[in-house]
């Protein structure tokens, strides 16, 4: 089974965890985008949902398929967010944000009742870190001396595309601070937070109610103890 198909499992397992009727919150990237597809195949055939998408890609994604959105300001009653993660721990701690959604994928987190993180076996570590550097949203107004702040952590690198800061869809720039594996993701994320001219940071800890991980012998269904 390749990658692609084992991202395709999971995402095809997190509709199970779906309301008959309600409001989803649809992450980002690769792996949430085949979550997305499959929900339009599930909204085309009459099932009442809406949803509420963490990037602009998914918003477009969403609206090709025909899934109703909600607006952008809220409030929402969010049932599920099913969204992918770039790396979880031992701890069902994760790192997000290799897209570039952080932010509002956070915000989405927060704002929903049920939390399914759908990965594909390859993201798993013992401790966050070990295979991804922390993304962390940054305001471009004194970027550098914020830079410079973050840098206590590791060495900060601004993410490029085209050759370019790649800005997210909030307008900011994103540092990718290489910290090692982290033993403390909380007191590091409220530490990163600290920082004037941080928006957020890719740390999301404690807050996957179920992990689905899809890998060479089945998938696997990962919940805090």
């Amino acid at each position: 089974m390749s990658t692609n198909e084992r991202k395709l499992e999971a995402a095809k397992a997190a509709l199970a965890h779906l309301p008959e009727s309600g409001v989803v919150g649809l992450g980002s990237g690769s792996t949430a985008t085949l979550f997305i597809q499959e929900l339009g195949k599930l909204v085309a055939a009459g099932r009442k949902l809406a949803g509420v998408p963490t990037s602009e890609d998914s918003r477009r994604l969403a609206e090709s398929l025909g899934i109703p959105l909600l607006d952008d300001v809220g409030p929402w009653q969010i049932d599920v967010c099913v969204d992918g993660a770039d790396e979880v721990s031992d701890d069902l701690d994760v790192i997000k944000g290799g897209g570039g959604c952080q932010t509002r994928e956070k915000i989405i987190n927060h704002a929903s009742g049920f939390n399914v993180i759908i990965v594909d076996d390859s993201k798993l570590s013992a401790r966050l870190g070990e295979k991804w550097a922390v993304p962390v949203e940054v305001l471009r107004f004194g970027e550098n001396t914020t830079r410079s702040r973050l840098e206590a952590f590791g060495p900060a690198t601004l993410r490029l595309r085209d050759g370019a800061p790649w800005i997210t869809d909030s307008g900011n720039v994103i540092y990718d601070i290489a910290t090692g594996p982290i033993d403390h993701p909380a007191k590091l994320d409220a530490q990163m937070l600290a920082i004037p001219g941080v928006v957020e940071t890719g740390l999301f800890v404690g807050r996957a109610n179920l992990v689905l991980v899809a890998g060479p012998d089945g998938l696997r269904q990962l919940k805090k103890q």
